[in-house]
């Protein structure tokens, strides 16, 4: 049975977009905020062509993952885990920690950064931002600690749909010229960008723009979020591309909300936080004190939502890491394909959940410089990974079946996502390598 175009219109909005909705408003962060805004001022209108193409690539990535665990029951990591073995499985929990905790740190910054800006009632900018930002993570914390999955649905939308609003008004208010936004679309260039130290720096913004657009480990809680909404078989596929399809248009047309906004404005390189607060500076010269205040509401709205998402979705990872790594143990590590269980309420999901949202406020107070390194090489391969992943797992008919295999076109869109991001990737890894 599958789903047509009358049971389609039948659904509510919720109930067709709530797994988009998540996907879209956690994949919007403060680094996406950064990065669209340093593309923006130092680039200009030209690179808006790489936000949707990023968010084409993300969508494709995001639908392989889906086809895969509609079609065997399984989750990524599970089917990895299974036809790949345990080094996998334990690669992927190094990832995770430093992923947790340095993406963990940056959002409560962020967080911090955003409220102080909407509400400058500390004197201090630090003590500003170490006070909201601990009580943004604990707001999060019990939220998801105290809330169902719909109740997170409906905040997440309301999140989201204030963002989004926000900065298309404060878009809208710039007045762009909507010829050179048409050519930015249309016609790919990479202008030239040369930075302090007289390095062409055009084609890595450009790149590093493309690969901000949607988020990078969070894709893979799609999976679990499709699971809380009772999609489990090849028959929801249809509503699973039609909501991601909706999902990363939203997301572009931030990204290029953010482009435009930016173009009008001079940055230079800094902390992601600090950059959207400095570019809500200018704006004020620009579109007044009240377009100001609506792009801060839409950059608290998008950090916020942000480390709601993460709160949310990536104990289930690290729950599904533990259901495996029982599993595997309990069975002596021979390959299995029973789907895990994962249960928010259960003990490996909470343990996650509490220590996502407290050991990352040590990060309030320091500088990490190797460590964001570490996380930058991670950050820029998971996606190349993916890609490589989903092209040898969604090309076995014996483990998808035949008529959920990549096509073609999938094939060459996955192979042109792998070699984009590996060469994103390749400055990060040999600066890491070097140090």
């Amino acid at each position: 049975m599958t789903v047509t175009t009358k049971q389609l219109s039948s659904l509510s909005f919720l109930a067709i977009m709530g797994p988009g909705i998540l996907i879209a408003a956690t994949g919007v962060g403060a680094g996406d905020l950064a990065s669209g805004a340093f593309a923006g001022s130092k680039l200009g209108l030209a690179v808006l062509w790489a936000v949707w193409l990023g968010a084409l690539l993300k969508f494709i990535i995001t639908e392989g993952l889906t086809r895969w665990q509609l079609a065997t029951g399984q989750t990524l990591l599970e089917g990895a885990v299974d036809r790949f073995g345990s080094l996998v499985q334990y690669l992927f929990l190094i990832y995770l920690l430093c992923w947790s905790f340095v993406v963990g740190s940056a959002l409560i910054s962020a967080c911090g950064v955003a409220a102080h800006a909407l509400m400058p009632v500390f004197d201090d900018p630090r003590t500003a931002k170490i006070s909201f930002g601990i009580l943004h993570s604990l707001i999060g914390l019990l939220f998801v600690w105290l809330g169902s999955f719909k109740s997170f649905e409906k905040v997440m939308s309301a999140c989201i749909g204030m963002m989004f609003v926000t900065v298309i008004i404060t878009a809208l208010l710039m007045r762009p010229d909507w010829s050179q936004v048409t050519k930015g679309m249309l016609f790919p260039s990479i202008p030239h960008y040369i930075d302090q130290s007289g390095r062409e720096q055009g084609i890595y913004w450009t790149l590093a723009l493309m690969g901000g657009v949607g988020g990078t480990l969070t894709i893979l809680c799609y999976g679990y979020w499709i699971r809380e909404s009772g999609r489990t078989g090849v028959q929801d596929l249809k509503i699973c591309r039609l909501d991601l399809a909706i999902a990363y248009i939203m997301t572009a047309l931030f990204g290029i909300a953010m482009i435009i906004i930016a173009s009008h404005c001079d940055l230079e390189r800094q902390a992601s936080a600090l950059m959207v607060v400095v570019l809500a500076e200018q704006l004020r010269d620009i579109i007044g004190h009240w377009g100001q205040l609506i792009f801060l509401i839409g950059a608290w709205a998008a950090v916020f939502s942000s480390l709601l998402g993460v709160w949310q979705s990536v104990p289930y990872l690290f729950a599904d890491f533990w259901g495996l790594f029982k599993q595997r143990r309990a069975q002596k590590g021979v390959e299995v394909s029973t789907p895990i269980p994962v249960d928010p309420r259960g003990k490996p999901y909470r343990f996650y959940l509490v220590a996502l949202a407290l050991v990352p406020l040590i990060g309030l107070n320091f500088e990490f410089e190797l460590i964001q390194k570490i996380y930058a090489v991670f950050g820029s391969l998971v996606i190349p990974l993916l890609a490589l992943l989903l092209l040898i797992m969604n090309g076995r008919s014996n483990w998808v079946g035949k008529e959920h295999t990549n096509r073609p076109i999938t094939v060459v869109a996955l192979i042109a996502t792998l070699l984009i991001f590996l060469y994103l990737g390749s400055p990060k890894l040999l600066s890491i390598l070097s140090f």
